[in-house]
């Protein structure tokens, strides 16, 4: 078995008898927008999607921008690329950004009707002269074409992860710019050799976040985590069309698997 993957778990599942604060993380909501069976049967039942291989050079460009922006964060100076683009905003000194940062803790809301803890990592914080926040978010590719917008549609996901955040600060009560912004960082290869060192151009792209929607939402995920029945797939959905057509393979040739799972023991 993985070391990245365990089939069935036995902990973070709800329980709806339970009365203890359940957490739900911001990428658990997206996936409920992606596809409510999967999630409930993952939040529910315990068996999550198998997650895609770890991106470790993005993880790496995460790492080093964060470092970078620290830097000029500690000494109190505004980054270079803010300059340069003239954007109202410098990286914002609070106490609680690495713990805003971490994974397993990020910012924090507990939505107090349906007992969801609501939380997530946040890359980076700005702030401007009115004295708001400002989410920030790293992102890292490599396309020949200059990134200039997140309005294609497979990247919803960005843009709700964005408006999650801007809302997860909110109900902190703090005040937050409705725009944050993407450090894209695109990998080049039109350079004439490697040299042990990969270049990228950076953009800063704006975005106008809403999080109108993320209210509603929490109560649909939460009646979807109390109900006793599994939702229908969602149209489109490549997880679930995989498991429904390795149920109609199984089904007439049952006899064959039953006998070499036995031989087996």
């Amino acid at each position: 078995m993985s070391k990245f993957y365990t089939p069935k778990r036995s902990r973070n599942i709800y329980d709806p008898k339970d009365e203890k604060p359940f957490k739900l993380s911001r990428s658990k909501i997206d996936l409920f927008l992606e596809c409510p069976r999967c999630f409930y049967i993952d939040r529910r039942l315990g068996v999550g999607r198998v997650p895609g291989f770890p991106f470790n050079l993005n993880s790496a460009v995460d790492t080093l921008l964060k470092k970078e922006f620290d830097h000029y964060r500690a000494n109190n100076q505004n980054h270079p690329l803010l300059e340069k683009e003239g954007i109202d905003a410098r990286p914002a000194a609070h106490r609680d950004l690495d713990r805003w940062r971490h994974n397993f803790t990020g910012i924090q809301y507990l939505h107090e009707t349906t007992k969801l803890l609501i939380f997530g990592a946040i890359d980076d914080l700005w702030i401007n002269s009115k004295g708001e926040y400002i989410v920030v978010d790293y992102k890292a590719t490599s396309k020949k074409e200059k990134i200039t917008h997140v309005n294609l549609g497979w990247q919803i996901g960005y843009r709700r992860q964005m408006e999650i955040y801007q809302w997860l600060l909110r109900m902190n009560r703090y005040s937050v710019s409705n725009t944050g912004y993407f450090v894209y960082c695109n990998g080049q290869t039109d350079r004439e050799m490697f040299k042990g060192k990969l270049e990228f151009d950076i953009s800063l792209i704006p975005y106008k976040g809403d999080d109108s929607w993320i209210a509603e939402t929490i109560n649909e995920i939460h009646a979807c985590l109390i109900g006793s029945r599994i939702p229908d797939a969602k149209d489109g959905c490549d997880f679930c069309a995989y498991r429904t057509a390795v149920g109609d393979v199984f089904k007439p040739n049952q006899a064959i698997f039953d006998f070499c799972e036995t031989k087996k023991k």
